[in-house]
């Protein structure tokens, strides 16, 4: 299980993430890291981003991966090597974070918003398909809080159209849709390691996957202005390599990610089993995962219905327990995209989910103290006397069907 309480002495605030805690434990390791890059001087492309690039696609099964500078770079990588450009059309979630549609803006493409599954947050295949035009030249599915989307049914309406599929997977490095890991279900995946991530670095980075050489060429000769070899261009690229701090912190990092990723999942199992105790599972909704995934739980999203989810983010606020909302406004409903056109209840999924979501701490080294504390707040907020025991939960799964019902 994860980490649990190191004294009796009463948890008086949870930060939402604290990664103080994980660096104190690598610590040593990661210090000497960064020693050896500053004494190799090989502060760009070193020997450090190689070994991570060959560590990473080892570990989501793929042949190739292209370290850059963030993840945001990374979508924008993937646009620019399947050839989209101005008068193009992608589909994307609009329950995202930005980066997913500037990348498209970024080209001069059209963003084109679709609706989520909202049990899952992820894109709703049957809005995909409804979205699709001639303009169409790409799918950005997101998986979202560290689910994969229902790939197989958005790959499926790709491969029928010949349109090529970007998994941005920033928040789901080691997720699993059927077996498969997210990096390895589409043309091409995004990372970050942001160092909020599951795996993060020391300040931004990012990386793509992919199964095809053709690709994995031009990301590579994109990253760094479409240079090979120095000083000779063969295409207009962009400068985004990952730097050796960054891929060296990260190489320290990467052989505990499944042991986080565990940590994550029991927490989550932890949080379930607190709130059916409580009874509080019958007035918030818990998150969900499809029998066909594996989550990684970067997040951890509750809905508060009946407009009660800013007070009660109030009230922990006032309780010094952290949360955050992601997102509260809707990218169709950002200004910088009002000449798209979207109008109110355009997307309703996608709009009920920014008016009701909070996302709750987890992170590897939380306590079953702290977890605790978090719940017992929210049942005092809305007048429910806690349980004891929390070994009455079901696990956090809904089943093999996908759609909501």
């Amino acid at each position: 299980m994860p980490a649990e309480p190191t004294s009796a002495a009463p948890v008086t605030s949870v930060p939402l993430f604290d990664n103080q805690r994980q660096y104190r434990e690598l610590a040593a390791d990661i210090q000497a890291a960064i020693a050896r890059v500053c004494e190799s001087g090989r502060f760009i492309m070193g020997p450090d981003c190689q070994v991570f690039e060959d560590a990473v696609a080892k570990y989501c099964g793929v042949p190739h991966a292209i370290g850059c500078a963030s993840g945001s770079d990374a979508l924008l990588l993937a646009l620019m090597a399947a050839g989209v450009e101005a008068g193009h059309e992608v589909i994307v979630p609009s329950y995202t974070f930005f980066a997913t549609a500037s990348a498209v803006t970024r080209l001069n493409a059209k963003p084109v918003f679709v609706d989520i599954d909202p049990v899952t947050y992820n894109l709703d295949p049957a809005a995909v398909s409804a979205a699709i035009t001639p303009a169409t030249r790409a799918i950005i599915p997101v998986h979202l809080f560290g689910q994969c989307a229902d790939m197989a049914a958005i790959n499926h309406i790709a491969h029928t159209l010949g349109l090529t599929v970007i998994e941005d997977a920033c928040q789901a490095i080691g997720a699993e849709y059927r077996g498969v890991r997210a990096g390895n279900l589409g043309e091409m995946a995004c990372f970050s390691f942001y160092p909020t991530k599951n795996l993060g670095g020391f300040g931004d980075g990012g990386l793509l996957t992919t199964n095809r050489a053709d690709f994995a060429e031009r990301l590579r000769l994109l990253r760094a202005h479409g240079m090979q070899p120095r000083y000779y261009h063969q295409l207009v690229g962009i400068n985004s390599r990952l730097d050796s701090l960054q891929a060296a912190v990260l190489n320290v990092k990467l052989p505990h990610l499944e042991r986080w990723t565990k940590a994550r999942a029991e927490l989550a199992t932890r949080y379930q089993q607190l709130f059916t105790a409580s009874g509080l599972h019958k007035i918030v909704t818990l998150p969900t995962v499809a029998d066909d995934c594996r989550s990684v739980w970067n997040q951890f999203v509750i809905r508060a219905p009946e407009g009660k989810r800013d007070t009660l983010r109030q009230h922990l606020a006032d309780k010094k327990i952290g949360t955050e909302i992601y997102y509260p406004v809707p990218l169709h409903q950002q200004q910088c995209f009002e000449y798209l056109g979207y109008a109110e209840g355009s997307l309703p999924h996608t709009e009920q989910a920014a008016r009701e979501t909070l996302a709750l701490p987890i992170f590897p080294e939380l306590t079953a103290a702290e977890q605790e504390a978090v719940v017992s707040q929210i049942a005092a907020f809305y007048g429910v006397a806690r349980q004891s025991g929390t070994d009455t939960a079901p696990t956090p799964r809904r089943g093999s069907q996908r759609k909501a019902a």
